[in-house]
């Protein structure tokens, strides 16, 4: 069996800060909201526990109403967020 999460980022306002992100778990339908990249990080890490920590796959989506500036945001946080945990792994 195959763990595939589908993360999409969603717009829920104007702002550049106003999205989140809709997290699936595909092999049973669960749904978390995540606010920010802490939580995402958080709710995929819990989910994951159910599977012993395996994750085949994350796809990644936006709605089409997600702002250019909102995508930048989450992508330059998640290029720090994947520095950070490669510079934690190094050290250890």
């Amino acid at each position: 069996m195959s763990v595939i999460f589908e993360a999409k980022i969603k717009n829920r306002g104007e702002g550049p800060h106003d999205w989140f992100i809709e997290l699936t778990d595909s092999v049973d339908n669960r749904v978390e909201i995540c606010n920010d990249l802490e939580e995402f990080s958080n709710k995929i890490e819990e989910l994951g526990s159910d599977y012993g920590g395996q994750i085949d796959e994350v796809k990644w989506s936006k709605d089409e109403n997600v702002t250019n500036e909102q995508y930048s945001e989450i992508n330059a946080k998640m290029r720090k967020y994947e520095e950070e945990l490669n510079n934690d792994s190094n050290n250890r």
